[in-house]
């Protein structure tokens, strides 16, 4: 219950910064978790992680010395990630990626799970971590967000050399699942 509350507050106090009132469902964590091949996946990047609901998935899916990066704008839910999953490296704007990844001595990203609420983002801002996002993949790294609509579509289409979408109706709202592939 303390995660719907912080959602909620968060939600309400920055809701240009925070997508929905509830942290996702398991549903849809499941779904995107489903998406990573993770018998290649090597170095991954979460966006966006709030409470931590795909962190915890990434945490039990991911090889034990897979590198693992996290990106939370929000500072309570920073605090909160950090005394949950004392041993994670989390850093602050998603359009500094690639400046993280450079400062950690990471190689490209084989694969980036964003929680990110694009549809409330300014056009500006949205386009900055989208480009981060192709400059810190791999050649055939794959790009994992949801949405509330199909808003993104054509937006990812025209970055990405494949976009696929799923979707999940056992969420609130109803879920998107972009997997976009960069190739």
């Amino acid at each position: 219950m303390s995660d719907f509350i912080l959602f909620l507050r968060r939600f309400v106090s920055s809701p240009g910064q925070v997508g929905s009132v509830i942290p996702s469902s398991r549903y849809l964590s499941k779904l995107m978790m489903k998406q990573v091949n993770w018998n290649k996946t090597n170095r991954i990047a979460e966006l966006g992680p709030g409470t931590g609901v795909f962190t915890k998935a990434i945490l039990s899916h991911k090889h034990q010395e897979a590198q693992f990066l996290v990106v939370e704008r929000d500072a309570q839910f920073r605090q909160m990630l950090q005394e949950r999953f004392p041993e994670l490296t989390i850093r602050y704007e998603a359009q500094k990626l690639p400046q993280y990844l450079d400062e950690l001595c990471i190689d490209k990203l084989d694969a980036i799970i964003s929680g990110l609420p694009f549809a409330v983002f300014p056009d500006l801002l949205r386009s900055q971590i989208l480009d981060s996002v192709i400059e810190s993949l791999h050649e055939n790294g794959t790009f994992i967000t949801f949405q509330y609509s199909l808003q993104m579509k054509s937006e990812l289409e025209s970055r990405f050399s494949e976009v696929d979408i799923h979707f999940t109706p056992f969420n609130i709202p109803p879920a998107f699942v972009y997997v976009c592939r960069k190739g």
